[in-house]
């Protein structure tokens, strides 16, 4: 039986892996990724050879709100599950982070893992310091990683991501809805599909950077017009901002052997 250590086992994606691989034995990580010495007693303590790491501020709009804590439990709860494993010399066997497409610029053309490197939101940031410090310290404790880069996630509960504040704006109001800036293209996910791929990729082993998305472009606004007319919805919109487009290219997971 794989022996997996997970942080984030709460969060959308956190549950759906757990509740999706029965077969794994988890050791959950519980409490604050920032605590030192919780994080080591995690990591001592339990007799894990694979990592999923998922903890973290998510999404953009409460990184803003609080840009020095999302930067201290990105980052630096980050750095402190990484100094703990190589200080404890355990043997671990796949190291998975879930990082974001936010680390990339916007582009017309599908984003490729050595795409341009420039963040497009201050959660992107964070995610990007870690990203650089797993990389030094585990290239040069030999031990195998992967940063997931996960597209815009979409998930039927209720949580703050795009589309479920979208739905709670159109249900929330009985007259007319003016909705603004929707005139975008995202790469939606669902956390079953994130979750498929993560366990693909630790079959593999993969070490190193890869994309986690659909490769296909969703238009933000058809979708509220789809909702507005499901739930029987009179929809105004706000245009005055220039479209933005960020959609995966998967040919890297693709050529894996991947089958969505």
């Amino acid at each position: 039986m794989i022996k997996c250590g997970i942080t984030g086992h709460t969060g959308n994606l956190g549950t759906t892996i757990i509740k999706d691989n029965k077969n794994i034995k988890f050791f959950k990580f519980k409490g604050d990724i920032t605590n030192k010495n919780l994080v080591n007693k995690w990591v001592n303590l339990n007799n894990f050879e694979y990592v999923i790491h998922l903890a973290a501020i998510v999404p953009t709009k409460k990184v803003l709100k609080n840009y020095k804590l999302a930067k201290k439990v990105n980052f630096i709860g980050t750095k402190n599950i990484v100094d703990s494993i190589i200080k404890s010399k355990k043997k671990i066997n796949w190291f998975f982070f879930a990082s974001t497409s936010h680390v990339y610029s916007f582009s017309k053309n599908k984003i490729k893992e050595k795409s341009k490197i420039q963040p497009i939101s201050k959660y992107g940031k964070t995610k990007l310091f870690a990203e650089n410090y797993i990389i030094n310290k585990f290239k040069k404790s030999n031990i195998n990683f992967c940063i997931g880069r996960i597209f815009s996630i979409y998930d039927n509960r209720d949580n703050d991501f795009i589309i479920s504040n979208l739905k709670k704006k159109i249900l929330n109001r009985k007259s007319t809805i003016i909705l603004s800036n929707l005139n975008h293209f995202r790469d939606f996910v669902t956390t079953k599909y994130i979750t498929k791929v993560i366990f693909f990729l630790m079959k593999k082993k993969l070490n190193g950077t890869i994309n986690i998305g659909s490769g296909k472009k969703t238009h933000i606004k058809k979708i509220a017009i789809k909702m507005g007319k499901k739930y029987k919805k009179k929809l105004r919109f706000i245009d005055n901002i220039k479209p933005t487009i960020m959609v995966s290219d998967i040919s890297y997971l693709n050529r894996l052997g991947f089958k969505q």
